[in-house]
């Protein structure tokens, strides 16, 4: 039987990081808090390069301006190169036709 998976919220995250921060025995700190000391070692990496950017919750990723630009012009072209190719097809039906 699989163990239920555990959801902590950014405002434990951000409490563990900072004791972890703290102290210098993280592998302690790690069974005091209930955790694996790989998640807190993970939760610091994240928490050092994104700051208070850092763990948005369920899954969803925190893209920067440029990257949410980009994805929504990515998005744009993959709609564009479709309706394309509809075009596309149907014109060469219609030119069949007229044969």
């Amino acid at each position: 039987m699989r163990k239920q998976r555990t959801h902590f919220d950014k405002a434990f995250k951000e409490n563990a990081v900072k004791l972890s921060l703290e102290r210098k025995n993280i592998s302690e700190l790690a069974q005091e808090l209930g955790i694996a000391p790989f998640l807190l070692y993970r939760w610091r990496k994240e928490y050092q390069q994104k700051g208070e950017a850092s763990f948005p919750g369920h899954g969803v990723q925190s893209l920067s301006e440029d990257s949410k630009r980009i994805a929504e012009l990515e998005k744009r072209l993959g709609e564009a190169e479709t309706e394309r190719d509809i075009l596309k097809k149907a014109l060469s039906i219609i030119s069949k036709r007229d044969r």
